[in-house]
C-alpha cells in the first residue's frame, strides 16, 4: 500500500508532524512522537483501526484516501512456480513424500543421498 498521510495533511493545511499530533490528540488520540513520525515519514508497519478511525475523522477523509493499492508489488512478491509453492524444485521432494535427496551434514559441502 502507498501511504499518501503527507498529501492528505497538506490539503487540510497541516504541514508539521507536530501539528498533527496536537489535532490527533484533540480528536482523543494521544500518540508518541515516534510513532507520529514513523506515520509521517513512510508507510506505519501497523496501525489499530481505531487509530486509522480518529485521523480520517481530523483529516476529513476515508481510509482510501490515505492508502493507495499498489499491486505491482503484490504480483512480484508471488512465487514464480507452483513447483516453488510446492517445495518442490527439480521435480523431488513432493513426488517421494517431501523427502530431498540432498542432504546437508552440520559442517561441509552438501552430499547426495539416493532417493527413498
Amino acid at each position: 500500500m502507498l501511504w499518501n498521510l503527507r498529501i492528505r495533511a497538506a490539503e487540510r493545511g497541516v504541514w508539521k508532524s507536530a501539528q498533527m499530533r496536537r489535532m490527533l490528540a484533540d480528536a482523543g488520540l494521544e500518540i508518541s512522537a515516534g510513532k507520529m513520525s514513523s506515520w509521517w515519514a513512510g508507510t506505519p508497519a501497523t496501525m489499530r483501526l481505531e487509530e486509522l478511525d480518529v485521523l480520517c475523522s481530523v483529516l476529513k477523509c476515508t481510509p482510501t484516501d490515505l492508502m493507495s493499492p499498489e499491486p505491482d508489488k503484490v504480483a512480484a512478491r508471488r512465487p514464480r512456480s507452483t513447483e516453488t509453492v510446492n517445495g518442490d524444485d527439480q521435480g523431488h521432494g513432493a513426488g517421494n513424500g517431501g523427502v530431498s535427496p540432498v542432504v546437508t551434514p552440520r559442517f561441509g559441502r552438501p552430499r547426495s543421498e539416493p532417493p527413498l
